[in-house]
């Protein structure tokens, strides 16, 4: 059976989440400015979903979590070079949508 709206939701918003990440001056952002961006480009989502789409990516290399001291739930984002390349479409990771051409 195919996917369902809802997964292909899921493994489009992460591709997103790679790709404003690949976008940064020194591909860091915070979980918050995440979420703030995925609202911005009209992509609607709990901040426990973009936790747990990091979650993902963090456990399939494409991004390193770091806790930000005495703030509970937030945290540091910075793509690895792997997630540079799914961003870019040179890798392939199941959970994430694949780019089209720009």
């Amino acid at each position: 059976m195919g996917k369902t709206f809802a997964q292909r939701l899921q493994e489009d918003r992460r591709l997103v989440i790679l790709r404003l990440l690949s976008e940064q001056t020194g591909y860091t952002l915070n979980s918050s400015n995440l979420h703030a961006g995925l609202d911005f480009l009209s992509i609607k989502c709990s901040r426990a979903d973009v936790l747990a789409d990091l979650r993902f990516l963090s456990d399939n290399g494409l991004v390193r979590l770091e806790p930000i001291e005495k703030i509970e739930g937030l945290y540091g984002v910075t793509l690895t070079h792997a997630g540079m390349e799914v961003s870019k479409g040179v890798q392939t990771v199941v959970g994430v949508s694949s780019p089209a051409p720009r």
